[in-house]
């Protein structure tokens, strides 16, 4: 993929090297990527957990799009992502585009994109899995493929369960306090045809997800479906989908002593969403041009079900749409990008950039201005985690950011790197304030911060020696408001490192994270310390289609805050987990 801004690809070698349960524990290793909290998505409530990059953001509504085989995932209701509806494993890659530099995704990529791409099928393919761990966890996975002519068949399911861990440490801990764990069951299936003009695919994919939050009270579930088709012919494409969403969640406050827990209300939340896209494109020696235009529809209404009486509603309708082009000329070793998005809002959202290559090295730049509308759930939406409650604001205005970045590339036979310096400078930026804090009780409030400034670097370096290969990734990131406090929920400092051999069968992978200390809170009160975690990664193919792994996540053990609710919560212990894996096809071979 062509652009003239920072990109990381992970193929599907790089995503079974990373270790995770869900996708976005493996996502962990690209500097810049974080869900609120610090939390992982095996324990975490979905509301928390959309994507940011580059530090921006401080809520869990992610100001990044996310992509599944080009459709749009991101909640309808709240914009967060169910990472629970993918096998890591039966992703073919994923790219992870920063910043806005294009305007062909909107305004829900104010951060970036990424795009996640599932295997594609082949013939009479079949795959299976088992994998069992610490915390009474167990996975199971399997699909199936078939390829003809002219037309194509898969289907993938995944089921797991955990019990999960203790999200308070065992000091704090009362007899209010469960582990915080989940189990789902999701599905897809997709059909394509393959003409020789005309090319087709339908998809639908199904997610029902139970969660234990990590009190005895609190619970959430959710049922999702998705149904979507993608028409391409000759230069035209045309995209229409579909998501109905039931979520529901209970919330409770507990005594300081973590003695006494009390149900405060009941909510649900009922939402769909359809969306529909168009591009005709245009491809000559030296230009292309991309012309579309989109639009999409939420509707969504939270009732909460108050104790020990009362009703409490909430929601409401949001049509969004935009007209969008995309240009690029090349000329000799330099190309030249522009594009330009009209909101229905009004809001017009200008990009330019350029790349300039020579032989093994790549300049590039470019200068973007987008927005993010706020999300049905920011609007409307009240939700307590501890005791903190926050309440929505339906007088929300879009968040809007000017960005720069400037970097360089160079790609050897052996050797991989990059740098890249950003500048984003933000208006009307939603976040969480507080309105006022007590041991009892914290008060918040989604609002419009006057400004913002995010400011930084990031570095990745890959070198390969036969068969080890080494990979380090950093971001810093300075986010801060004009008075000097810094963006809650961003770390100044996130790094990563791993060492992968790979020889004839066998595989091993060790790695290092590092994030250094963040705050909890717009005041900038409640400090998390940083923390460095060690993930390991083992497997071996006893046949060509017949494998054996086994994979440790926080190897030492290390403790870490990811919330001060103001109860001190805590990341993951170490978690292993050990498997077997069938991946081959049925069809003999001559």
């Amino acid at each position: 993929m062509e652009a003239p801004a920072s990109i990381s690809v992970l193929d599907k070698e790089n995503i079974e090297q990373t270790p995770g349960f869900n996708l976005d524990d493996r996502l962990r290793t690209v500097p810049g990527f974080t869900l609120f909290r610090r939390s992982s998505s095996i324990v975490a409530n979905p509301t928390t957990q959309g994507v940011s990059l580059r530090g921006i953001g401080s809520s869990g509504a992610s100001r990044t799009l996310v992509l599944w085989d080009g459709i749009p995932i991101n909640d309808p209701f709240g914009g967060w992502v169910y990472w629970t509806r993918f096998a890591p494993d039966e992703l073919e890659r994923v790219e992870v585009l920063r910043g806005a530099s294009t305007a062909v995704f909107g305004d829900r990529a104010m951060s970036g994109a990424i795009a996640l791409f599932s295997r594609p099928a082949s013939v009479l393919r079949v795959n299976g899995s088992y994998e069992g761990g610490n915390n009474n966890s167990h996975e199971l996975t399997g699909g199936f493929s078939q390829l003809w002519q002219h037309w194509a068949f898969s289907t993938r399911l995944r089921a797991a369960t955990t019990d999960g861990y203790y999200i308070v440490p065992e000091y704090k801990r009362g007899p209010a306090d469960t582990r915080a764990g989940v189990k789902f069951v999701a599905t897809d299936l997709r059909l394509d045809y393959m003409g020789a003009r005309d090319r087709i695919f339908l998809k639908f994919d199904l997610l029902a997800e139970e969660r234990q939050n990590g009190t005895t009270l609190t619970t959430n579930s959710t049922g999702l479906g998705n149904v979507a088709a993608h028409y391409f012919r000759d230069d035209f494409t045309l995209l229409a989908y579909h998501t109905q969403e039931g979520f529901h969640a209970s919330f409770s406050s507990v005594s300081a002593d973590r003695k006494k827990e009390t149900l405060s209300y009941n909510q649900g939340v009922p939402s769909e969403s359809t969306g529909l896209a168009g591009m005709w494109a245009k491809h000559t020696t030296h230009w292309n041009a991309l012309i579309g235009a989109d639009y999409n529809r939420v509707e969504g209404y939270s009732t909460d079900s108050l104790f020990p009486t009362g009703k409490r509603f909430g929601g409401g309708i949001l049509n969004q749409g935009g007209g969008f082009m995309q240009t690029d000329y090349r000329r000799g070793p330099l190309q030249l990008f522009a594009g330009a998005r009209e909101h229905s809002s009004g809001f017009f959202s200008p990009s330019a950039g350029l790349t300039l290559g020579r032989k093994r090295i790549r300049g590039r730049g470019s200068v973007y201005r987008s927005l993010r509308t706020p999300t049905l759930n920011e609007l409307y939406r009240e939700f307590k985690t501890g005791n903190t409650d926050t309440l929505g604001n339906a007088a929300l205005l879009p968040e809007k950011v000017f960005g720069a970045e400037t970097g360089v590339d160079f790609v050897g036979e052996n050797t991989r790197a990059g740098v890249t310096f950003y500048r984003n400078s933000l208006t009307d930026l939603i976040t969480n304030v507080t309105l006022s804090s007590t041991p009892a009780l914290i008060l918040r409030q989604r609002q419009n911060a006057a400004s913002a400034l995010a400011r930084g670097a990031e570095f990745n370096l890959r070198h390969t020696w036969h068969d080890l290969r080494a990979e380090f990734g950093y971001l810093f990131a300075d986010s801060r408001v004009p008075t000097g406090e810094r963006i809650a929920q961003t770390p100044r400092h996130q790094g990563s490192a791993q060492l992968i051999w790979s020889h004839g069968a066998t595989l091993l992978s060790g790695g290092l994270r590092a994030v250094s200390s963040q705050f909890d809170d717009d005041k900038n009160v409640f400090l998390l310390p940083g923390y460095p975690t060690l993930q390991a990664v083992l497997r071996h193919r006893l046949t060509k289609s017949f494998s054996v792994s086994a994979a440790f996540e926080n190897l030492l053990n290390r403790q870490y805050l990811t919330a001060l609710t103001p109860t001190p919560n805590i990341g993951a212990p170490r978690l292993w987990r050990a498997g077997l894996r069938w991946d081959g096809s049925l069809k003999k071979t001559k």
